[in-house]
């Protein structure tokens, strides 16, 4: 009895940093999942909702949604040890990665086509096309310096969890509470997903890690830039001939 105590495998408890990263990926797709809930996830449990009809959305919904499932995935196997693993799916992600940011500006282009524009936002929705054109650019330029800083895991966590940030306006633009009020709320919302990120560079290295302070930084100022941005004539022009407008 006593050898068969002693061979039988000891489970020791994830480290806080595991715990920390696969933690934010739940959190994340939690906020997701209530997001898009209604007209998507549980579509048919609230028929009423507004809800797209044309099914690029339905696809659109399916392959970010792998995504956000894949974060927890990755930071899972980190937390196993299983990192061979980790690094082919990762691989195969930058695949997924490309077909999400095709299907995201389809997706935005085909909405701020529509005479009533996006569900819940008063932007006219041709200004509106800057906020989800700008993050088909900051989430694939975030995943692909993850990718570069593959070798250099605190960097590499960082930015990958940052890269997920990047594209949650729309999902926390949709909460229950938040829709159809002000971009500057859900963009403040947004980026206070940024603090459990800062907290955990002070409590573990006493300083912010230069991706937290330089990409947490470029992903808070780009929203009021945005605005700035989305009423200038070179946006809107910029903006019509992308739509066909």
């Amino acid at each position: 009895m006593a050898t068969m105590a002693q061979a039988a495998p000891v489970r020791t408890p994830w480290p806080a940093e595991r715990r920390f990263y696969t933690s934010m990926a739940v959190g994340i797709f939690a906020i997701v999942f209530v997001g898009f809930a209604r007209s998507f996830f549980l579509r048919p449990l609230f028929p009423a909702w507004p809800s797209p009809h044309e099914p690029i959305f339905y696809v659109h919904g399916v392959v970010f949604a792998s995504w956000f499932v894949l974060m927890i995935v990755q930071a899972s196997l980190v937390a196993s040890r299983r990192t061979a693993l980790h690094r082919t799916l990762g691989a195969w992600a930058m695949l997924l990665v490309a077909a999400m940011v095709w299907l995201g500006l389809e997706a935005a282009v085909t909405v701020a086509r529509r005479p009533t524009g996006f569900v819940g936002i008063q932007v006219p929705p041709l200004q509106f096309l800057v906020v989800p054109f700008v993050d088909m650019l900051m989430f694939p330029a975030l995943v692909s310096l993850a990718v570069v800083k593959r070798r250099q895991p605190q960097a590499h966590k960082r930015l990958m969890l940052l890269a997920s940030i990047a594209i949650m306006t729309a999902a926390v633009a949709r909460l229950p509470g938040v829709i159809g009020g002000s971009p500057l709320v859900f963009f403040g919302l947004t980026d206070a997903l940024l603090i459990p990120l800062v907290v955990w560079d002070y409590r573990t290295t006493g300083r912010l890690h230069p991706v937290t302070l330089w990409g947490g930084l470029a992903l808070v100022l780009s929203h009021p830039l945005r605005l700035a941005l989305s009423g200038t004539p070179q946006w809107l022009a910029f903006a019509h001939w992308l739509t066909g407008a």
